[in-house]
């Protein structure tokens, strides 16, 4: 499983440093890196990342606030991990429910402590909203609400999205399914769906109607059981059934 990241950290040096020690392991997207906590903020509420690294040595108590604050804005949290040369802010760290608290340099050890503390947690503790498509320096950020399916296209994707767009990722279907919501289910070889827009399941002719467009994704065999779950998820969120 993927998690995605921001850092917030003045100093660009050590921003960047970070950023680029993270990139060693597969299992951290990142999706910004921020220099202060205003920017910081309106970030995480725009792209709902599972982690926020905070390099607590440039104005902590701002940095706590920040946290503090966030409370106001909804229910969603990030896992908070700071980061800091000495052990001063552990204390108040503790106290506003960050996650971990890494020591600077940081070290191999840590890290993988951290992860494996993070594929513990429940995956609604570590939900995201956004997903980041990387492609060399180039990074897009889609909102998961807008995706209406993805679409196997040989050794790329195509993101369907719901205004019609399609937008194109350099991996394999396969790829996107475990960093997507609970609410993406695989459908068939070719197709993973958003089940918040499927409007009708038909088992005569393997489709999957949706509630844009009037578009219709079929379903395979191998993937049956798969539709049978969805079929409860679906029936669950009904008021009334007329036979």
């Amino acid at each position: 499983m993927a998690f995605t990241y921001i850092i917030i950290d003045s100093d660009i040096t050590s921003n960047t440093k970070l950023y680029h020690h993270l990139e060693e392991y597969e299992e951290f997207k990142c999706i910004a890196l921020t220099e202060n906590n205003i920017e910081g903020l309106n970030t995480i509420l725009k792209y709902t990342p599972n982690i926020v690294f905070i390099n607590l040595d440039d104005n902590a108590e701002s940095h706590f606030q920040m946290t503090f604050e966030l409370h106001q804005y909804g229910d969603y949290m990030p896992a908070f991990i700071g980061l800091s040369k000495n052990k001063d802010f552990t204390y108040q760290a503790i106290k506003n429910n960050f996650f971990d608290y890494w020591l600077l340099p940081i070290n191999e050890f840590e890290i993988r402590k951290s992860l494996l503390r993070l594929k513990k947690l429940k995956p609604e503790e570590i939900r995201s909203e956004t997903i980041c498509l990387k492609s060399y320096r180039d990074f897009q950020y889609i909102n998961t609400h807008d995706i209406l399916y993805l679409r196997a296209d040989n050794n790329a994707t195509e993101f369907i999205m719901k205004d019609g767009t399609v937008i194109n990722a350099f991996k394999t279907l396969k790829t996107f399914v475990d960093q997507l919501p609970k609410n993406f289910v695989r459908i068939h070889q070719s197709y993973i769906v958003n089940i918040n827009y499927i409007s009708g399941i038909s088992y005569g002719r393997s489709i999957c109607s949706l509630k844009l467009r009037k578009l219709q994704l079929p379903f395979s065999r191998s993937y049956r059981s798969d539709i049978d779950e969805l079929k409860k998820i679906l029936t669950k969120n009904v008021i009334l059934s007329l036979n």
